[in-house]
């Protein structure tokens, strides 16, 4: 068996029933599926029976792609070896397919599950959908609501370009080893947005200064961004706080600054 690795953020799930849960979770369109660390391959059988799938793994470790290779022989002209983060989409997967929708699944690693999150926007319009384990208190951050102090950056990033479903909490014990915390498995399918009809790399910049000092009023957190804008007078929302604005409301202040900077 594959030795978990703390270095990757190794917790191996055990448990079938949570396993089919989430397989049961994951879209049958689009058919094309990657599973980010297939570990031991607890959810990968499940996506390798079914034949409505047409499922890829990529995993970062040697020793659990050597453990898979062994004990899934339908698996070795799917698996990849790499690290997601570094991983090209653009070439997933080969032989002209590159330009089909796709679903991301995974038990992500917690440490990296939102650099996971902020990659996989940047192919949004291939990932069609993403169904994931997360770490519970990020989980509820993601789906949170304007006017909640846990509502923030990657609320309101992920919100933008998907509907994000809270599905079901996933206990300590079902994984090896136990994590520290309880877990939760999420889905995310991709809405009607194709653009933000503003500047989106001003959009990323004003959403994360706003929340990097979430206590200010925009007007105080935004002067690094509106400080070149010789009249302010106007500019909707400066008398708020950042989590007390919507997406489409971001989207608006943001397309106000960028008028006002030209």
């Amino acid at each position: 068996m594959v030795k978990p690795k703390k270095h990757l953020g190794q917790h191996f799930l055990h448990d079938e029933n949570i396993a089919r849960k989430i397989i049961a979770a994951v879209p049958r369109e689009p058919a094309l599926i990657l599973e980010i660390g297939a570990g031991t391959g607890v959810l990968s059988k499940y996506l390798l029976e079914d034949v409505s799938f047409d499922p890829y793994f990529l995993e970062v470790d040697r020793e659990s792609a050597e453990y898979l290779m062994k004990n899934f022989a339908q698996m070795r002209e799917r698996l990849i070896l790499a690290d997601f983060l570094e991983y090209g989409l653009e070439n997933f997967p080969t032989g002209g397919r590159s330009s089909e929708p796709m679903t991301i699944l995974g038990n992500f690693p917690y440490n990296i599950s939102s650099q996971i999150l902020f990659k996989t926007i940047n192919y949004r319009n291939r990932v069609r959908s993403i169904v994931g384990m997360f770490q519970k208190e990020v989980a509820q951050r993601i789906i949170e609501k304007p006017g909640n102090k846990t509502y923030g950056i990657l609320s309101v990033i992920t919100q933008a370009f998907y509907n994000i479903e809270y599905l079901f909490t996933v206990n300590e014990s079902v994984f090896i080893p136990p994590p520290k915390v309880k877990s939760a498995v999420i889905r995310f399918t991709r809405n009607d947005r194709n653009n933000l009809d503003c500047d989106e790399s001003l959009f990323l910049k004003i959403v994360k200064t706003a929340f990097n000092q979430r206590r200010k009023t925009l007007h105080n957190a935004l002067k690094p961004i509106t400080s070149d804008i010789r009249d302010e007078a106007g500019l909707p929302f400066l008398r708020s706080r950042a989590e007390q604005l919507s997406v489409d409301e971001f989207i608006f202040l943001t397309h106000e600054i960028s008028e006002r900077q030209t």
